[in-house]
């Protein structure tokens, strides 16, 4: 279980969520909306744990979109902060890159 992304769904569930600039561009790339991540968020799971990254903690997590298509996201808090809970990027896992359930990075 991790931490940082359980205090990301409790964030989200409060509204207090935010979508980097950088995230609205991959979300438009990817043909995704914000609206079916945000939602998708308390299903998520966990695929790698960044609670020491140096902008701050964050976690890459499988979600799906509301045509069931996997999504890969990722979820941070800003560092030295507590809030709010934002979306840093998103996309569509390409399956020469994952396993077939797209949890795991190929070799």
């Amino acid at each position: 279980m991790s931490e940082v992304f359980e205090l990301i769904k409790g964030l989200v569930a409060s509204g207090t969520v935010r979508i980097s600039d950088h995230g609205y561009d991959e979300l438009a790339a990817d043909g995704l909306t914000a609206r079916d991540l945000i939602i998708g968020v308390a299903s998520g799971e966990v695929l790698e744990d960044y609670p020491l990254f140096p902008k701050g903690p964050c976690c890459l997590v499988l979600q799906y979109d509301s045509n069931e298509t996997p999504v890969h996201t990722v979820w941070g808090i800003p560092s030295g902060h507590e809030s709010p809970a934002v979306l840093l990027t998103a996309y569509r896992p390409v399956a020469e890159k994952w396993d077939a359930e797209f949890r795991r990075r190929k070799k």
